[in-house]
């Protein structure tokens, strides 16, 4: 790999992506590596994921403009759709996925940062939808997951306007989940990914299912979506242990992902 680099920390993962001097911008071959990484996180071993950039500036600074500045319709569309198909496997990934937020996340950086299940920011975090400033529109979801995220009306206000969001203004607006000083921002995903990574691996699984597919359906479908998956918790060896830990008043046993 030239540009993704992939670290594992106990149950935890964690997708760096190293192309600092271009403030790790999108093109074809980081979206390439970012996908073989994808692919090939070992959910038995790893139980939340971490995605960030190289450096203190760019979290993923967008998607690269030299790169599409000269692509026909058809090109243009096919990069789309890659970029689309990379980040919906993110999305859809059967574990947490945080984004650590340490720096620009403009453009296919910000539509990156919203396929992740949690975003943290560093305070000098920045994001942006600029993509009708150069005549295109966001290509990599943002029109679709932004909106979901912090609302139609200011959705459109950052994709028209090309506004740029800071990282106490994201906080508010619910588009990251904390703020932290750029030296404890790993520190404090890690601490979070722990958190995620000691209750049962089932279970977070099923609720990040519940709560994705949940979205897309009526109440109804989505709560029916809800009790298939409470249901299959209870074919695991995770939730006989807790329970019965529980009801016998002692600390249950490490959860095993069984």
């Amino acid at each position: 790999m030239n540009y993704v680099q992939y670290e594992q920390n106990e149950f935890v993962g964690i997708i760096t992506i190293n192309r600092e001097k271009a403030l790790n911008a999108l093109n074809s071959e980081v979206l390439s590596e970012l996908e073989a990484v994808v692919d090939g996180v070992s959910l038995e071993n790893t139980r939340c994921l971490i995605i960030t950039g190289a450096g203190q500036k760019a979290f993923v600074a967008g998607a690269d403009i030299a790169e599409m500045s000269q692509k026909t319709k058809a090109e243009a569309q096919a990069f789309s759709a890659k970029g689309n198909a990379v980040f919906r496997k993110i999305e859809k990934l059967a574990i947490p996925v945080i984004a650590a937020v340490n720096g620009f996340a403009l453009g296919g950086g910000c539509e990156l940062s919203l396929s992740c299940d949690i975003r943290v920011a560093s305070e000098n975090a920045v994001f942006a939808q600029p993509e009708a400033g150069l005549g295109i529109t966001a290509g990599f979801g943002g029109t679709q997951r932004l909106a979901r995220t912090i609302g139609i009306g200011k959705a459109k206000e950052m994709l028209y306007t090309c506004g740029k969001v800071k990282a106490d203004e994201a906080f508010k607006l619910g588009l990251v989940n904390a703020v932290y000083p750029a030296d404890q921002l790993m520190e404090e995903c890690l601490k979070l990914a722990g958190k995620i990574a000691r209750n049962a691996p089932i279970a977070v699984r099923a609720s990040k299912k519940a709560v994705n597919d949940g979205m897309q359906v009526d109440i109804d479908s989505a709560i029916a979506i809800e009790a298939e998956q409470f249901g299959k918790c209870f074919e695991s060896e995770d939730q006989k242990n807790a329970m019965a830990a529980f009801c016998e008043k002692r600390k249950p046993d490490p959860f095993i992902n069984k």
